[in-house]
């Protein structure tokens, strides 16, 4: 389980360096002053606010990671984004919204972030969905009668947008980018039975890893607050929040949803994806396409087949066809 940890933040370093890397400055900031709180926002539009017809928002995956890491030396400046679209590419009616995890900088210069205890204690499912509910509230006021509130959620985005779906009733379109159907616990019992069909292991360590598995969750749900023990990099209380199974949120929204996930995909088995387009069809649920990529890992970068292959980042290429699909579900 370590190993698959380890897989999933090098890849989220290693996708931060192949984009077409966007300006931090290209951003204006906003912010919702909520009683004890404050919601950070970041709104990427060639446009003025007022002039946009459509609202599009990008819900990121896990972890404490700033949206920008800008490293400054001499005349020379590196540039780490977290954030994975090629904003040139963007439809200019839409304004793209980030919105920043509690106490988690937007950008940091020639620093390292640390996270913090405030961000441990505000790392749950509700928390997310309740920025996000007020972000799109706010610009509700900004834009008058937006023409579409799209919102995308990839990798824990996805757990996410989900549950927004529930909650904000001005979504116009929902992306469910690499997420799962059923709850993440049971993900990693599917890894470790991929990991026998593969060959990688026998039956009897199997076993002893399901085992070890089961012992650990039901230790996570016997202290689902707690942000001082860790399991696989992350809080108790984060899995705990985030066990939801997201199938059963995306059943109760009615509005067009794109469901997406890579057949190489190393943090979301396509198992656990499947079930959603099950429990659609089982519940005679319409509003559901469903996209399979043969080849894609979970950020839709293709795994080459040959060691002399360069992995092809296609991000754009999925985004361009979910757009496309939006304004035929108008």
């Amino acid at each position: 389980m370590k190993k698959l940890l380890f897989g999933v933040l090098l890849f989220i370093f290693q996708w931060s360096f192949s984009q077409n890397l966007p300006s931090y400055e290209n951003f204006k900031h906003y912010s919702i002053l909520k009683k004890n709180d404050t919601i950070n926002y970041y709104v990427y539009s060639p446009e003025k606010i007022s002039n946009t017809t459509g609202i599009l928002l990008f819900i990121h995956g896990s972890g404490a990671f700033p949206m920008f890491n800008i490293t400054k030396e001499n005349k020379s400046v590196s540039v780490v984004s977290t954030i994975p679209f090629d904003l040139e590419k963007l439809p200019k009616d839409y304004v793209f919204i980030v919105v920043s995890k509690k106490c988690v900088p937007f950008a940091t210069i020639n620093q390292e972030y640390h996270p913090s205890k405030c961000f441990y204690e505000n790392e749950s499912l509700d928390y997310r969905v309740w920025q996000y509910d007020n972000v799109i509230n706010d610009l509700n006021k900004k834009i008058k009668t937006p023409k579409n509130t799209v919102a995308i959620g990839h990798s824990e985005g996805s757990d996410v947008v989900a549950k927004l779906g529930t909650v904000n009733k001005n979504l116009t379109h929902i992306g469910f980018w690499s997420g799962s159907g059923n709850s993440q616990y049971n993900d990693f019992a599917l890894m470790i039975r991929k990991e026998v069909s593969e060959g990688k292991i026998d039956e009897n360590l199997a076993a002893k890893k399901l085992d070890s598995l089961y012992e650990k969750l039901s230790d996570i749900e016997a202290h689902p607050n707690d942000i001082h023990k860790f399991w696989q990099g992350n809080t108790y209380k984060r899995w705990h929040q985030f066990s939801e199974p997201a199938v059963e949120n995306l059943l109760k929204i009615n509005v067009p949803i794109f469901v997406v996930i890579g057949t190489k995909d190393q943090a979301v088995p396509i198992e656990s994806s499947l079930v959603i387009r099950s429990e659609f069809i089982r519940k005679h649920k319409n509003n559901l396409t469903f996209r399979i990529y043969p080849d894609y890992d979970h950020g839709f970068e293709t795994v080459p087949k040959d060691p002399n292959e360069e992995p092809q980042d296609k991000w754009m290429d999925v985004f361009k066809e979910f757009m496309n699909w939006v304004e035929k579900n108008n």
